[in-house]
C-alpha cells in the first residue's frame, strides 16, 4: 500500500527576507492589497475531503462518520505477507491436517489460494492420539500473535468452488487473541464465524456466533446463526462483519442476514482473523471419498476498519 507525501509552503515576509540578506522591492499599495486578498482567498479555500484510504473507498460507520482502515491485504505479489499471517501446520482438524506447502497454499494472480487434497504419503499428517493419521492435507492461515482488533468492520471477498459431494468446508472466522485473554473456556470465550460454506449446502453461507458456556443450546437462527445468507458456490461473494460492544451484524453481498444484540462479554476483547479450507469428517458434510478433492478456497482480499 502507498503513502502520499505532503509539501508545506513557507511564506516569508519582506522583513524576514531582508534578515536573510535578500533585497525586496516595494510593491504598490493596490497591488499589495490585491496580493493579500488573493492569499486570503487561497487560505479560505476548503481542503478537499479524503474519499479513500489504504482499504479503498472510505466506509461510513453506523451512527455517522467514517471508519479508519487498519488492515488491508489484496494478496498482490507471489508470497504470503508474513508480517501479518501465520501459516498453520502440524495439526489436524476434521479429516485433514494443516500442511505448509505450495500444494496447499499459494499466492498468485492477486489472490490467496488454500487447497485441500489427498496426502501424497501415509505419514504426511501427524499421528493422532488414537494412532491414526488424516488422509487429506489442507491450507489455513491466521494472524495469531501478529494482528488483532476489538470492534470495527471486517470484510473478505472469497469464492468456494463447486463441489461434487460433501466434505469441503471453507471459513473466515475470528478467535480471541490469547495475548490478552484465554480461549480455554470455549465456547464461552467467544468465536465469530463470519463465513462458513459447506459443500453439502451449496447455496448458503452459515455464520455462527459462539459465546455462551452451552453454545445457546445449539443453533438458533436469528440469534447465533442464520439459514438465510445466500452464497452460491463457484461465485465471488463479499462477507462483512460489523462489530460493536452491543451488536454484531453479518452480511453477504450487502444483504444483512444475522444480527445479534446480546452484547455478550465474550466479544469485548481483541480477536485474530483466520482463513481455512477444511475437510469435515462428521455430520451431513462428512467427506465420503477423495473424489471431491482437490478443493480450493480463493480469497481476493481481506480488509478491516475501525
Amino acid at each position: 500500500m502507498g503513502f502520499m507525501g505532503f509539501k508545506r509552503a513557507l511564506t516569508l515576509t519582506s522583513a524576514a527576507l531582508l534578515l536573510l540578506g535578500l533585497q525586496v522591492e516595494a510593491m504598490p499599495e493596490t497591488e499589495a492589497a490585491a496580493t493579500v486578498a488573493s492569499g486570503a482567498a487561497a487560505k479560505a479555500t476548503p481542503t478537499a475531503a479524503v474519499t479513500s484510504d489504504a482499504c479503498g473507498a472510505r466506509k461510513k460507520r453506523p451512527g455517522g462518520g467514517y471508519y479508519t482502515c487498519t488492515f488491508a491485504d489484496d494478496f498482490d505479489g507471489w508470497s504470503l505477507d508474513d508480517r501479518y499471517w501465520h501459516v498453520m501446520e502440524n495439526a489436524t482438524s476434521g479429516a485433514a491436517c494443516y500442511v505448509n506447502s505450495p500444494d496447499t497454499l499459494a499466492v498468485s494472480d492477486g489472490q490467496l489460494h488454500l487447497t485441500a487434497r489427498p496426502t501424497p504419503a501415509p505419514d504426511t499428517c501427524p499421528e493422532r492420539s488414537d494412532g491414526t493419521r488424516a488422509s487429506y492435507m489442507t491450507g489455513a492461515v491466521n494472524t495469531f500473535w501478529k494482528w488483532s482488533q476489538q470492534y470495527g468492520r471486517f470484510e473478505v471477498r472469497m469464492k468456494s468452488p463447486v463441489a461434487t459431494g460433501p466434505g469441503p468446508h471453507a471459513a473466515f472466522w475470528l478467535w480471541p487473541d490469547t495475548r490478552s485473554s484465554s480461549a480455554a473456556t470455549w465456547p464461552a470465550s467467544g468465536e465469530i464465524d463470519v463465513a462458513e460454506t459447506y459443500a453439502a449446502y451449496p447455496t448458503l453461507n452459515i455464520p455462527f456466533l459462539h459465546y455462551s458456556w452451552n453454545d445457546n443450546g445449539g443453533p438458533r437462527p436469528g440469534l447465533n446463526t442464520s439459514w438465510s445468507c445466500l452464497a452460491l458456490r463457484g461465485q465471488w461473494h463479499t462477507y462483512v462483519l460489523e462489530w460493536t460492544s452491543s451488536k454484531l451484524t453479518i452480511s453477504v453481498d450487502g444483504l444483512t442476514c444475522l444480527t445479534n444484540t446480546k452484547g455478550a462479554s465474550s466479544f469485548r476483547k481483541p480477536f485474530i482473523m483466520a482463513l481455512s479450507q477444511l475437510v469435515d469428517d462428521t455430520g451431513v458434510n462428512a467427506v465420503q471419498d477423495g473424489s471431491v478433492l482437490p478443493s480450493t478456497l480463493d480469497v481476493d482480499y481481506v480488509k478491516v476498519w475501525q
